[in-house]
């Protein structure tokens, strides 16, 4: 039988002397100083959420991240096979020694605009970042930019591109999908029609919907969708019409609101888990893109743990 690491050289996934990372599947870190291991919430938090804060010190800050008592993190920032100042291999045993796990991934690809000259480069890169995340032990990559999407063609193309770094992802044992943020929910013009414009459109629209396009255009079992519950109402669309509609697609959320978790009004935040979790929710990360005012980004976090750690539907 063919082992996985025989399958990867095939792929050339692997560096010649690389280490395959063990299993993939999701651990949850057990750290005696940690209080989520007391209530067994697995709360995830994107590292994004803390920027220079965690990056002028990532040892430190990783260690405050676990004594909040997140479990898991999901990386930004990887760019030239590298997290920040780290080799793949070093930043993962910073991570390792906070007592956190690494299980998802944020990437994007160099190219904005997708053409049928570029998508081979592009292919090329997501089997380099597929290799260096293998070494990171991550479950999940995913991308969060949306490519120039301007015709139901680019959609196609995009489509085509997201398939194919689902493929290179497979075959190492990864999950591939994609992250969104408001932008997905514009319409494009369907062959002969106008998008409707004016007050009426908000009620009468028009068009496609792009985030459908990627929903439909993609393979479910290549593509899963990270869905952005803040960014999709941002996009004056409700959550649950897509849970509901597509109810196999969104195994990971990003827990936002306009601040700190349930501080806004903005978000319910009940629903939405219950209804992930009724369609198989298997991880949630908290995301935190601003504070208020003499508050810092680690303050935030907590107050984002406090509210889960609290909330009675949660799991």
């Amino acid at each position: 039988m063919e082992t996985k690491r025989d399958f990867l050289k095939k792929l050339s996934l692997l560096t010649v002397g690389g280490m395959v990372a063990g299993s993939t599947s999701p651990v949850i870190a057990s750290n005696k100083n940690n209080p989520a291991s007391a209530v067994k919430k697995a709360i995830g938090l994107q590292i994004y959420s803390l920027g220079k804060e965690l990056t002028d010190n990532v040892p430190a800050g990783m260690k405050k991240i676990a004594e909040i008592g997140y479990s898991t993190i999901e990386l930004a920032g990887y760019r030239d096979r590298k997290m920040g100042e780290y080799e793949v291999g070093a930043y993962k045993k910073i991570v390792d020694d906070a007592g956190l796990k690494i299980t998802s991934s944020h990437v994007n690809p160099p190219e904005r605009k997708y053409t049928k000259e570029n998508i081979a480069g592009i292919a090329e890169f997501w089997k380099k970042t597929v290799e260096d995340h293998v070494k990171l032990g991550v479950t999940y990559l995913v991308q969060p930019g949306l490519p120039t999407i301007e015709t139901h063609d680019d959609a196609r193309l995009v489509c085509e591109v997201y398939n194919n770094a689902g493929e290179i992802a497979k075959a190492a044992g990864i999950k591939w999908g994609y992250h969104n943020h408001n932008m997905e929910f514009k319409r494009i013009a369907k062959p002969g029609e106008a998008i409707q414009t004016g007050p009426m459109a908000t009620f009468r629209p028009t068009g496609d919907v792009i985030y459908d396009l990627l929903l439909d255009g993609t393979d479910p079992n290549l593509v899963f969708f990270e869905m952005d519950v803040y960014w999709t109402v941002m996009g004056q669309t409700d959550p649950l019409e897509y849970f509901e509609k597509y109810p196999t697609r969104f195994p990971l959320l990003h827990i936002k609101d306009r601040l700190v978790l349930g501080q806004s009004g903005m978000m319910n935040f009940e629903n939405i888990f219950n209804k992930a979790y009724a369609n198989g929710l298997s991880t949630y990360f908290v995301e935190i893109e601003k504070v208020k005012a003499g508050m810092t980004q680690f303050e935030g976090v907590k107050g984002c743990y406090d509210y889960l750690i609290n909330a009675p539907f949660v799991k």
